[in-house]
């Protein structure tokens, strides 16, 4: 069955109710779900530019569980055109293809509500994420030619993330 949706220029396409919900005009950032726990940034960070897109970001975001150290199963990532987030779309969304064996598959969408690198930056430099005592390995990154910047500084005080207390589990010793 095809949905008739307008594909933000405009014109009006038919598409399936799986595909992808069509893009913001001239939207760079897409999320990328179902992403196995066990990833870190750096293995996310070749796998993106392992398939064609090394120099094409300006900004990576694997959200961590900071209790376990594992990631949430999602990530932002905003690339330089409007072309490219076209193009992670279309290789990611269906992706299998793990550094190793997961039954995840990838799914994409476009993020909302924020887009682009400024209001990343904007959402995440006051962020508990960016206080000192995060490891690095946890916060955002952003980029300029391929390289890795660091990220603008804060414009507050920056509260230390909030970790809630680990409770036992009822029935626990007995």
């Amino acid at each position: 069955q095809l949905a008739v949706v307008e594909d933000g220029a405009g014109a009006t396409v038919a598409a399936s109710p799986s595909s992808p919900p069509p893009p913001p005009v001239n939207g760079t950032t897409v999320m990328l779900r179902n992403i196995p726990n066990r990833y870190t940034q750096s293995m996310l960070l070749a796998l993106i530019d392992e398939n064609g897109f090394q120099n094409c970001y300006d900004f990576i975001y694997l959200p961590m569980d900071f209790r376990n150290g594992v990631n949430l199963g999602y990530a932002f990532v905003n690339v330089l055109r409007h072309e490219d987030a076209l193009r992670l779309t279309e290789v990611f969304q269906g992706f299998s293809r793990w550094f190793f064996d997961s039954a995840k598959v990838c799914e994409v969408s476009w993020a909302h509500p924020h887009q682009g690198l400024d209001e990343h930056i904007d959402r995440y430099r006051n962020s508990p994420v960016m206080h000192p005592t995060m490891p690095e390995e946890y916060k955002p990154l952003i980029f300029k030619d391929g390289v890795r910047i660091a990220f603008p500084a804060p414009t507050k005080a920056i509260r230390a993330p909030k970790l809630r207390p680990v409770h036992d589990k009822p029935g626990a010793g007995s």
